[in-house]
């Protein structure tokens, strides 16, 4: 089978494309430079597309004997993930972008490309399994719950999932690195990549605030009383405790928590803890890893990436995604994704657009 290995220039998609290579496929690496004005040095762990994650890639696909390429998907992705990032939070939501660097960019326009070019399949370094089911190819939880990224991958269909492959779902991080020493590559050590890719120095408020200017918010209690002005709306998202800058502490002691975001008038109200109580959720744009529920599903919903799935009840009707939760979550913002799951399963994913208690 005719494979391309997606080459971060990271150690999990490094033995990722080594295990294609072992597994007797035709393996082609290709990079994928997403930044317009790539910096020469990754700082630590934040950030990545830089250009040494770029020599790291060609190092680790010369040890492995594969071709190499560097695609530039620059304008492709600052227009689907990073616009979209920045059109989200300017709407007063809080948007995913690996969510949508998955659905747009590897599984859209990267499996595009391969498949245009006569590859069978795209190989990436995510932490997730791929099993042979009743209905096709199904996504699961990977072995290791503490790297399991099943999550951010919620948004594939089921013919990208059949183009797709996982092979370091069935490993724990530790073996992966140790597997990397013992191949001899030199990114065996390299840091993860953390935080938010084209935020490199971590400062996603003040990212905002060069893209869409200073707006100045208002801090509020829940009676309108105005506790606070900050320089921008950006530095917030619901469910947020710390940080908020509050110029007293509330009458009865207890912390105060971001309960929702006005983006016209720039209002952050805040409140008690209690406020946040989430029992059910609406998501549009629902995507689904198999076929599409029918009826009334038992199911658990997960809200954030390493979040602990919920037991809850869903069902769709047209476009709009209905999940119950057996059990309440908090600070659940408008925005982020609720991904489905069947057991270890996916089931399928929608963007959270309304909660109510």
């Amino acid at each position: 089978m005719r494979v391309l290995a997606a080459m971060s220039g990271g150690v999990d998609s490094a033995v990722a494309a080594a295990r294609a290579v072992d597994a007797g496929h035709e393996v082609t690496g290709v990079h994928l430079a997403l930044s317009r004005n790539p910096a020469s040095y990754r700082s630590g762990a934040r950030g990545c597309c830089t250009l040494e994650d770029a020599r790291d890639a060609r190092r680790a696909a010369d040890v492995l004997g594969i071709p190499f390429y560097v695609w530039d998907l620059a304008d492709r992705f600052h227009a689907d993930v990073v616009q979209d990032f920045v059109d989200e939070y300017a709407a007063g939501r809080t948007p995913n972008p690996c969510l949508r660097c998955n659905e747009k960019i590897k599984f859209a326009a990267v499996l595009e490309r391969a498949l245009a070019l006569g590859f069978d399949a795209v190989c990436t370094g995510h932490y997730a399994r791929l099993v042979d089911g009743p209905h096709g190819r199904e996504l699961h939880r990977a072995v290791d719950p503490d790297k399991d990224q099943s999550y951010v991958l919620g948004v594939l269909t089921a013919e990208q999932l059949a183009h797709a492959m996982f092979p370091l779902g069935d490993s724990l991080k530790s073996e992966v690195r140790a597997e990397a020493a013992a191949r001899g590559l030199a990114v065996a050590d390299k840091p993860d990549s953390h935080d938010i890719c084209f935020v490199a120095d971590g400062d996603t408020a003040g990212f905002l605030a060069r893209q869409l200017g200073e707006r100045p918010a208002t801090v509020v209690d829940e009676d309108g009383t105005v506790l606070a002005r900050r320089k921008s709306s950006f530095a917030f998202t619901v469910g947020q405790r710390r940080g908020l800058g509050l110029d007293r502490p509330a009458p009865d002691g207890k912390p105060r928590y971001v309960l929702s975001i006005e983006p016209v008038t720039r209002t952050v109200t805040v409140g008690r803890r209690e406020r946040l109580r989430v029992a059910t959720i609406e998501g549009t744009r629902p995507r689904w890893c198999g076929p599409a529920p029918e009826g009334v599903v038992s199911c658990h919903a997960q809200i954030r990436a390493h979040a602990e799935a919920l037991p809850a009840r869903a069902w769709v009707d047209g476009d709009v995604l209905t999940v119950e939760l057996e059990e309440p979550a908090f600070g659940v913002a408008p925005g982020q994704a609720v991904v489905l799951y069947d057991g270890s399963r996916v089931i399928g994913s929608a963007t959270i657009a309304r909660t109510a208690a």
